[in-house]
């Protein structure tokens, strides 16, 4: 059996999204002859919020975990003083001098040993003196991983993977400042020269990556749902009692949210008696949408739950009580929980593909650079070609969405959805590849 060394920042326990992927391949590899040994941080979740990414360790010395599925690895974590002083004082405290300590430590960790996260780097070193691995696989971001594996490959003769789950350099929300985005191309150019394989998660990084690196090779391994928490939370039926419709995850600024709850609003006060519900799940606008209920649709205020941030398979639990699963456009990017949606067979509603007020936000705030190798609209081809859902056109469309759910809602007590070609997205078949992955490479090289 082939041993493959996964270093991820983001895992279980800690609730992220980033966490998913290399949680699979922990979980499935084993069951296509490769042993994973994965290298990441201790998590604590003391706050339940996003300074558990900055709250020190409970212990200082590496902890190994064994499981069924392999070895983890847990470095400590000790916060840098900017994330002590966010931690001690919050966030009013001197923010100019957090965000230049902050900027030292993101960018002075790629020149030099410093930062947190190098606890990591000391952790796989030690397990790579005493025992040999046949491949090393770094997921991103944090970027900086790539630099850890690019040394470990150097120094111990094993070939490396980079796997990004964005652009890094290319990114254009994420490197705003001309000097900074010049030292992460140089940053990226360094550390990805020696690669031997790079892996991503859709067309569109795929695409990104190749005007850095045209010369390596990528596969596109997508992300997928969890076949084993599927199947586990099949029984649970969709409610009854009213129709539901959930969106789960971060609220950006080209997200056309006011739009879909004034149309809610209408939808409500032409349908006074109607039993509806709109749930969001940890979204990071909890707050906001709280208030903007409350000021500007009181109407909608009995209709609206808000649930703070879940684990998967928790967050998966509840939205098998809800009927349909609410998608905003995010054009180049597919993200993660439409896999979820394929998974659990809810039928999706995508807004919106043409309203005027949508495509103004996306001109004004929609901050991607859009390529042309790739489809400007994978959501809605993915939706289409699986046959999962709805791709509402408009505000109006929207309301004649919801008079259609609410009549099949009451004559038959729940929303169907006769997806096709699901099995494919499984997490697991994309694992599969990923292990043929490592095998050819392993082979190859030595």
């Amino acid at each position: 059996m082939k041993k493959i060394l996964i270093l991820a920042y983001d895992f279980p326990p800690y609730v992220s999204v980033g966490g998913l992927r290399p949680c699979s391949w922990h979980k499935y590899l084993k069951e296509f002859g490769v042993e994973p040994i994965v290298v990441t941080r201790q998590w604590g979740n003391e706050y339940g919020n996003h300074l558990d990414y900055i709250a020190p360790s409970e212990s200082n010395h590496v902890i190994i975990e064994h499981t069924e599925y392999g070895r983890i690895i847990r470095a400590p974590y000790f916060p840098t003083r900017s994330n002590r002083m966010l931690l001690e004082r919050g966030n009013d405290y001197l923010p100019r001098v957090r965000k230049m300590l902050t900027a030292y430590h993101e960018l002075g960790q790629f020149p030099f040993p410093i930062g947190p996260k190098r606890e990591l780097y000391k952790a796989a070193q030690e397990f790579l003196k005493n025992e040999k691995v046949d491949a090393i696989i770094a997921t991103g971001e944090p970027f900086v991983l790539f630099k850890y594996a690019a040394q470990l490959s150097k120094q111990y003769i094993i070939p490396w993977i980079a796997d990004y789950r964005d652009p890094w350099s290319q990114n254009e929300g994420r490197v705003k400042n001309g000097l900074v985005k010049k030292v992460n191309v140089a940053n990226e150019k360094k550390w990805l020269a020696s690669v031997d394989y790079i892996c991503t998660v859709s067309p569109f990084i795929k695409a990104k990556i190749e005007e850095l690196l045209p010369e390596k090779q990528i596969a596109i391994l997508e992300n997928g749902y969890d076949p084993e928490i599927v199947n586990d939370v099949s029984s649970i039926r969709q409610n009854s009692d009213y129709l539901s419709i959930a969106f789960v995850g971060s609220i950006y600024h080209w997200h056309p949210l006011d739009l879909f709850l004034r149309s809610a609003k209408e939808f409500i006060d032409q349908h006074k008696e109607v039993k509806m519900k709109f749930k969001f799940y940890g979204t990071n606008k909890n707050e906001f949408i709280k208030k903007q209920v409350e000021q500007e649709y009181p109407s909608l205020k009995a209709h609206i739950e808000l649930f703070p941030k879940l684990s998967n398979e928790e967050l998966l639990r509840k939205l098998r009580e809800d009927h349909v699963m609410l998608i905003f456009n995010d054009y180049s990017i597919m993200g993660t929980k439409i896999y979820d949606y394929l998974g659990i067979r809810r039928k999706m509603i995508l807004c919106f593909s043409e309203d005027p007020e949508a495509l103004e936000l996306k001109r004004r705030y929609y901050i991607i650079d859009e390529s042309s190798a790739f489809s400007k609209t994978m959501q809605e081809d993915l939706i289409k070609s699986t046959q999962s859902g709805i791709v509402v056109k408009d505000s109006k469309n929207l309301i004649e969405v919801f008079n259609e759910l609410y009549a099949e809602f009451q004559d038959k007590r729940e929303i169907a959805c006769n997806s096709v070609g699901v099995e494919q997205f499984s997490r697991k078949v994309q694992v599969e590849k990923l292990a043929e992955l490592v095998k050819r490479i392993a082979q190859a090289h030595f």
